[in-house]
């Protein structure tokens, strides 16, 4: 789909970095709930009996925005020629995310492999043109001699972290954008975290705004300092690609002469080596084509009388139109069959795991399903409301906890496409096939109670040594419930300084 811009640009227009104003706050946009921008950018108007349809930001939010998108028709199937490939551009925000998402299509689209995406058509939504900041994720298409790829541009900003795991969730790599001229940021190393936790296998970097950088050596270390970021999040650091150049001047050179061929720009150059760098070091993923279809739905709209689109990537299996579908998740779980399926506007006789496709369902309506639910083979998916999982807790470098979990704590939990609010309710630990439960307390030194010696050494032996020593001795102290003995001001002085021995030995 085509978005209507309210201008349109120069050939010759001179592009800046786009300028945030004043952040919001935490209350702003925690509570912010923002239509996905895959409506427009993915979906034809073969699903629709008009060619105009409106889409709108939570009226709690923006109660007087509405968002009108122009729908073109389907440009024909979709073929398979190509192996298919889904990355992604992630990134502390305003280190060039979108910027190098839309040189990468108009450098590739010069080439006669993609439709242009200027910058305003990727973030297209009113409140990021007037921030300068991707709130959603956008996603694009385009393709160089060996592949087709999907491409998602995440947010960079702190509090549209949920949107980020959205987008990272789908990709088979990463491009991780780092400004040369200010090195790695706190979003660069939480994006690259949360990329390792939603299995995303491999990055390759573009250190952008290399025209900022006089100094050759600090570009250099940049480098040095990417290298050991990745390496210490468990990536390959050594190895991984690194195409140092200016997405933004680049894209003035495609925009002022969109048909520039490769060797007279040395900045459109570095484009066109950066895709050369993901072609040969993000490998083609091997596809669960055989096992029973499943798609977590990412965003949905309705359609008057034709029914409810939902949108989302294919995690395995294959789908085509006639087949029937199992909606699980958060409702009662119903049956349904698919009358459309697309992808980038194309019409797809079937798709498979990776695609990332619309789904047209008959007889449901748009409150029958939403984000964070399932479409899976019937039959094929139980729901659960109960599970056990293994939980990483952000350090305090991470931008993450740096004092104990109390009882009454309410984590927000992201998962694929969806969020839900938790309560601490207590934990349990394991120790040699028994398990001991903590009990969590008001922080008071004449409650404190401690177990016996033995199960002392076990507590502190399970944290985390990065921690403070305070937290070490309020997360553990006098919470199991086995032998528990009064603890007086000298014990609670021995905690610490045996915790100190445990760090200096570890």
């Amino acid at each position: 789909m085509a978005i209507s811009s309210p201008a349109a640009i120069a050939a010759d227009a001179k592009l800046t970095y786009p300028q945030a104003s004043p952040l919001p706050t935490h209350s702003s946009t925690t509570s912010a709930v923002l239509s996905s921008k895959l409506i427009p950018t993915q979906l034809s108007s073969s699903f629709l009996p008009t060619f105009i349809t409106t889409v709108s930001t939570s009226s709690s939010v923006f109660p007087h925005r509405r968002a009108p998108f122009t729908v073109k028709a389907a440009r024909g199937k979709f073929e398979r020629k190509k192996p298919h490939v889904n990355i992604g551009t992630i990134g502390h925000v305003d280190h060039g995310k979108t910027t190098l998402t839309a040189a990468l299509t108009m450098a590739l689209a010069s080439m006669g492999n993609s439709a242009p995406k200027k910058y305003d058509e990727i973030d297209a939504a009113p409140e990021e043109r007037a921030r300068g900041i991707t709130i959603n994720t956008a996603t694009v298409e385009y393709e160089t001699e060996n592949r087709h790829y999907a491409h998602v541009d995440c947010p960079g900003h702190a509090d549209y972290v949920k949107n980020m795991i959205t987008g990272a969730a789908q990709m088979d790599g990463a491009i991780l954008v780092v400004s040369g001229a200010d090195g790695p940021m706190p979003q660069t190393k939480e994006h690259i975290l949360l990329a390792k936790q939603v299995g995303v296998p491999n990055m390759v970097v573009f250190l952008n705004k290399q025209d900022q950088v006089d100094d050759e050596e600090l570009l250099q270390l940049v480098e040095l300092e990417v290298r050991e970021l990745l390496s210490s999040y468990e990536y390959p650091g050594d190895d991984v690609p690194i195409v140092s150049g200016s997405a933004l001047l680049a894209l003035e050179a495609l925009m002022a002469n969109p048909s520039i061929p490769r060797g007279e720009n040395q900045w459109v150059d570095k484009i066109y080596e950066l895709m050369d760098a993901v072609d040969s070091y993000i490998p083609v993923p091997q596809r669960q084509t055989d096992l029973p279809f499943l798609l977590a739905v990412e965003d949905v709209f309705s359609i008057t009388g034709r029914g409810t689109v939902a949108t989302g990537r294919i995690e395995r299996g294959t789908i085509k139109v006639g087949d029937t579908v199992d909606i699980v998740g958060l409702k009662e779980t119903r049956n349904v069959t698919v009358t459309g399926v697309e992808m980038f506007q194309k019409i797809l006789d079937d798709a498979m795991a990776g695609d990332n496709v619309g789904l047209l369902l008959r007889g449901v309506q748009k409150a029958d399903i939403q984000r964070g639910m399932v479409l899976a083979k019937p039959g094929t998916i139980t729901p659960h409301t109960k599970f056990s999982a293994i939980v990483y807790v952000l350090k305090k470098e991470e931008g993450g906890r740096h004092s104990p979990f109390f009882a009454g704590y309410r984590p927000q939990f992201y998962m694929r496409t969806t969020d839900v609010t938790g309560k601490g309710c207590g934990s349990l630990l394991e120790k040699e096939g028994r398990r001991s439960e903590p009990v969590l307390f008001s922080p008071s030194l004449s409650d404190f109670r401690i177990p016996k010696l033995q199960e002392m050494l076990f507590a502190f032996a399970v944290m985390s040594r990065k921690t403070s020593y305070v937290s070490h001795a309020i997360s553990f102290i006098a919470i199991f419930r086995t032998s528990l003995i009064p603890i007086s001001y000298f014990g609670v002085l021995f905690f610490f300084c045996f915790n100190l021995m445990l760090n200096l030995v570890g």
